[in-house]
């Protein structure tokens, strides 16, 4: 009986096997790629990463930073919206430095007093000495003008610190320091700013309030070049360079801005926060004009070949 299941199990074994066998056997066919892999499109190319940026007449993104502390009440403009230079993008709580405002009005008032109390009482005093010496002496007049004085000194303090309050009440809103484009909001209603930024809890840094950038029509690319293909860069009058986009069978030319002629240590484009490799870098930026068909947005990272024309 026990040698029946035997011969039983080793037929089903036999027959999962060739099971097996068949379903492995099927050939199937490689999957076409999504996207064509970047390839030097010139012969003795040059090949460096790229960041893009937006088209800013100083070559860099604009990152806001409020120049005082505080809880943000209002936020008045939104991502991706076009923004003048001195439009208000932050109102901050001012209620603490209305009420020191405030306070220091009332301080000049007091002060401004004082002055017209001190003026008065020099005034009688030097008319009385006038029509005789004999009814106010000499150290007494000079005591009043003293006092007269040290009560100018105090009124043009308290106006003085009156001044420097309106100027730090305006602060507390911040306005764009230029023309440009709202790129990334990273403060809301609520949110504790200083400046250093706010704090960031996915990273556990700071980060600019707001970062700012150029023109939608034209965007801007930071390509490093390694220091050891520094010597085969082409002049910058023969340059020609291509930019490929990844993920997608895309390539744009590139306009030739200006070189920053300073060999700086390699940054880790991916946003790591430390870097443990001894290469160093000249960066190089292009221009490139925004075509609605084919989105490209500021941080993408890229592909950029150089070669002499």
């Amino acid at each position: 009986m026990k040698t029946k299941y035997i011969f039983f199990l080793s037929a089903l074994g036999l027959l999962g096997a060739l099971f097996s066998v068949y379903i492995y056997s099927i050939p199937r066919h490689v999957q076409p790629p999504v996207f064509d892999p970047s390839s030097n499109p010139f012969a003795q190319g040059i090949y460096a990463n790229g960041i893009v940026e937006s088209d800013q007449a100083s070559g860099a993104n604009m990152n806001i930073y409020p120049e005082v502390s505080g809880t943000v009440r209002k936020v008045l403009i939104q991502e991706g919206e076009d923004v003048p230079k001195g439009a208000t993008l932050f109102v901050m709580d001012d209620s603490l430095q209305t009420n020191t405002l405030m306070v220091a009005q009332a301080q000049m008032g007091v002060a401004s007093a004082a002055l017209k109390t001190a003026q008065d009482q020099y005034a009688k005093l030097k008319a009385a000495y006038d029509m005789n010496h004999d009814f106010v002496s000499r150290d007494e007049l000079d005591n009043a003008h003293n006092a007269a004085l040290v009560a100018q000194a105090n009124v043009e303090l308290a106006r003085r610190q009156y001044d420097m309050n309106d100027v730090l009440l305006g602060k507390y809103t911040v306005r764009a320091p230029a023309d440009g484009m709202v790129m990334a909001l990273n403060a809301g209603v609520g949110s504790y700013v200083s400046p250093q930024g706010v704090y960031d809890t996915y990273t556990g840094g700071n980060d600019p309030i707001a970062v700012m950038g150029g023109s939608k029509r034209s965007m801007a690319v930071r390509v490093y070049i390694d220091e050891i293909l520094v010597a085969r860069m082409p002049p910058p009058e023969h340059l020609i360079a291509e930019m490929s986009v990844r993920g997608a069978d895309l390539r744009v030319p590139l306009e030739f801005i200006r070189i920053q002629p300073y060999v700086t240590p390699k940054i880790d484009l991916s946003n790591g926060r430390q870097e443990r490799v001894d290469v160093r870098v000249l960066p190089l930026l292009f221009r490139f004009k925004s075509d609605p068909k084919f989105p490209i947005y500021p941080g993408q990272l890229v592909d950029v070949y150089i070669k002499q024309q």
